[in-house]
């Protein structure tokens, strides 16, 4: 790490109960972040593996169509709203304990989510679901930085970590459509029981005992703040999506969130323990981190959405069609993912970055040109592939600023906050980027274009708008602080 970068670490946290140990955490750190891996990947994976089985699960269970979506929207309300919590509370009590504890509320909760037989215990089940993959990330995220305190070794470890994540997003497709068709919708939250307690029983092998540290007290009105602003953040680009910006549930949630987040930075700012050090942001890459990860991440979940759609509504595909043209994507993620250590090493962190976006940016452009009745060869698989490597090295990247500086005390806060800004980021960008979809869909309906060709055109805007926020995140990576070689 460069003198540069380490200059911006944040000051040394008091709070932590989890100070890293000069010891080793683990003797077999690679089988170890194999391991951590799969539990990043469930959670990943769950926030998009239901969605092709809501139509199955809906007539099951008797559930509107209002219903369905807060099958969606009671794990990202929970996930995204108690995040920082999630990361300060493994902070403070321990990372692998914390991890351990949010993996078996996970599989728990995943269990009771496919014997539900009624939308009220499906709800909850998916809540609990969020709330315990809030616990388990940043904890895991923190795991891997004590793992590997090495930066070399780190930035490999991420590269493995970027392509979980991305393989998540894109496998959810591709799974959810198979294993609905083949073991019923219950098969999507069953399959997270067996790899979920395969990571419960291995990790206490893997990875020795946090070391205690200073206790000290924690800061409950931040916490309540921070998770009511997230929460009420979260649910406003939620409601977006299902009545609109100007209806008064979307208004009232805005607000909420923004009286909360004022309440939260002043509560910050006068207290002897924070929840979140304010000082913390005076880490560049952090911050630059963070800002990039909501962009990426609003760009992203957009984009899967979209594609879904567009391939099942226009082009005719079923669900498992669509899952496996999804697969050169997610191959080209995981290819660059692992070749993302080298070319930071090659180029440094900012070049990579930056040049990852700009290829990102590049293929959604030329998607925004797929035609109503594309080919999937001819029109959809070029670009499917440069996203893929632009999204590749973009995670990678982007989580290594995030992570970069930060001490070992902090390290639970780092990876809360870059999750969440993945999440908010991901609301956001699906809320913004489907309204302007429909606006432009509307448009040519009420022109007279068919229905496919008015769907395209609302989709190529989609695609345009979130190529958009990818060269933002461009521009905002090319502050970060100095490069690692």
């Amino acid at each position: 790490m460069s003198t540069a970068t380490r200059s911006t670490a944040t000051s040394p946290s008091t709070s932590s109960s989890a100070a890293p140990s000069t010891q080793p955490r683990s003797s077999r750190k690679w089988l170890a972040l194999t391991v951590l891996a799969l539990a990043q990947f469930l959670v990943v994976l769950d926030a998009s593996i239901v969605n092709i089985a809501l139509p199955v699960l809906g007539d099951k269970l008797h559930m509107t169509t209002a219903a369905l979506a807060w099958v969606i929207t009671a794990y990202v309300l929970a996930f995204g709203g108690l995040l920082l919590l999630g990361g300060r509370l493994a902070d403070r009590y321990g990372h692998r304990r914390v991890f351990l504890i949010g993996v078996a509320g996970f599989i728990g909760a995943s269990a009771l989510a496919g014997f539900s037989v009624s939308s009220g215990m499906l709800l909850t089940a998916r809540a609990v679901q969020g709330v315990s993959a809030a616990l388990l990330a940043p904890a895991a995220l923190a795991l891997l930085t004590h793992l590997f305190p090495d930066s070399g070794e780190r930035t490999k470890a991420l590269g493995v970590w970027g392509g979980v994540a991305g393989i998540g997003s894109a496998a959810g497709v591709l799974l959810g459509g198979v294993l609905t068709a083949a073991l019923g919708w219950q098969s999507v939250f069953f399959v997270n029981v067996p790899i979920g307690l395969l990571v419960l029983i291995a990790i206490p092998f893997l990875i020795t005992p946090d070391v205690a540290g200073a206790r000290t007290k924690l800061d409950m009105p931040g916490a309540a703040t921070i998770t009511g602003a997230l929460v009420a953040a979260v649910g406003a680009l939620s409601a977006v999506d299902q009545v609109g910006f100007v209806h008064p549930l979307t208004i009232g949630l805005a607000v909420a969130a923004v009286v909360l987040g004022v309440a939260f930075i002043v509560i910050e700012r006068r207290t002897a323990e924070p929840l979140v050090p304010l000082s913390v942001f005076r880490n560049r890459n952090l911050s630059v981190g963070n800002i990039v990860m909501l962009l990426v991440g609003a760009a992203m979940v957009a984009l899967f959405f979209a594609l879904s759609v567009y391939m099942q509504a226009v082009l005719g595909y079923d669900a498992l069609t669509t899952g496996l043209t999804q697969l050169p994507l997610a191959g080209a993620l995981v290819v660059v993912a692992g070749l993302a250590p080298a070319l930071i090493g090659r180029l440094g962190t900012k070049a990579t970055l930056v040049g990852s976006l700009v290829v990102l940016a590049a293929g959604l452009v030329w998607l925004s040109f797929a035609p109503s009745d594309a080919t999937f060869v001819g029109q959809l698989l070029g670009p499917s592939l440069l996203i893929g490597i632009g999204m590749g090295g973009a995670f990678v990247t982007t989580t290594q600023l995030s992570v970069d500086g930060v001490e070992g005390g902090e390290s639970g806060l780092a990876g809360g906050l870059v999750n969440t800004s993945q999440q908010i980021g991901g609301a956001l960008g699906l809320a913004v980027l489907s309204t302007v979809a429909t606006v432009r869909t509307e448009a040519l309906a009420h022109a007279g274009a068919a229905a496919p060709v008015a769907l395209t055109g609302g989709f190529s805007w989609l695609f345009l708008g979130a190529a958009g926020i990818a060269l933002a995140g461009a521009v905002v990576a090319s502050f970060s602080a100095g490069d690692r070689r």
